[in-house]
């Protein structure tokens, strides 16, 4: 029995490994997103829900899907890093070298956001973490759609579950459409740093070491507070 079958619901749509059958996918959950509707989409670490970032009605509606304050803003997934371009003030020599080694993947970039972008992502204080999922079906539906602001696919405070019908429990009538592509990764999520200070700072070790991202940065960590 397939898990559509067991949820029951018609918004949970099973993702198939052929890509040619993805263009009528990409359709619903581009209308959604395109209309102020919440996604949930695979990842290469955890599903996510989504919404149009520049849409504050969406984000607002993704905060209350999440039961989460506006203080703990969202990340954007992208494309491409040609997308993430036109997103942040700069990306310096520093970020460029993490995205060569990294992107697609599961690395999460702070940095200053585009001054007078116009999008709302909570309590940003004029920077965004951005990161390029090694997802194929995640990057074709962020290629229909534009950048997408992105959480955890679970209501604030409780495990992020790893099948769908699970999230559907979570986040159930919120939701436009569940894109199901099977269990999540069973594996670390991604590693955050933040490249906004005059130092490189990690705010999260995740599947990437210290190590490794020292390395690509040519210098160490500032672990000050």
């Amino acid at each position: 029995m397939t898990e559509p079958d067991m949820t029951g619901d018609p918004r949970v749509i099973p993702v198939s490994k052929d890509e040619e059958q993805w263009p009528g996918l990409l359709e619903v959950g581009g209308e959604i997103i395109a209309r102020g509707g919440l996604v949930v989409l695979p990842t290469d670490t955890l599903y996510g829900v989504a919404c149009d970032p520049f849409n504050p009605s969406a984000v607002d509606a993704l905060f209350k899907a999440k039961r989460r304050g506006r203080d703990l803003p969202l990340p954007v997934l992208v494309h491409t890093w040609r997308q993430a371009i036109g997103l942040v003030d700069e990306v310096t020599d520093q970020a460029q070298a993490l995205i060569a080694a990294w992107w697609p993947g599961p690395l999460t970039l702070v940095l200053r956001e585009a001054p007078g972008i116009g999008w709302d992502l909570g309590d940003s204080r004029g920077t965004v973490a951005v990161r390029m999922p090694k997802q194929t079906f995640a990057l074709a539906l962020i290629q229909r759609t534009g950048p997408l602001a992105t959480s955890s696919a679970n209501r604030s405070g409780e495990p992020t579950p790893s099948e769908v019908p699970a999230v559907v429990e979570q986040l159930g009538d919120h939701v436009g459409v569940f894109f199901d592509a099977g269990p999540a990764p069973d594996g670390p999520a991604s590693s955050i740093v933040d490249l906004t200070g005059r130092r490189p700072r990690l705010l999260r070790e995740g599947a990437i070491g210290a190590d490794e991202l020292e390395r690509v940065l040519e210098e160490p960590f500032d672990y000050g507070t």
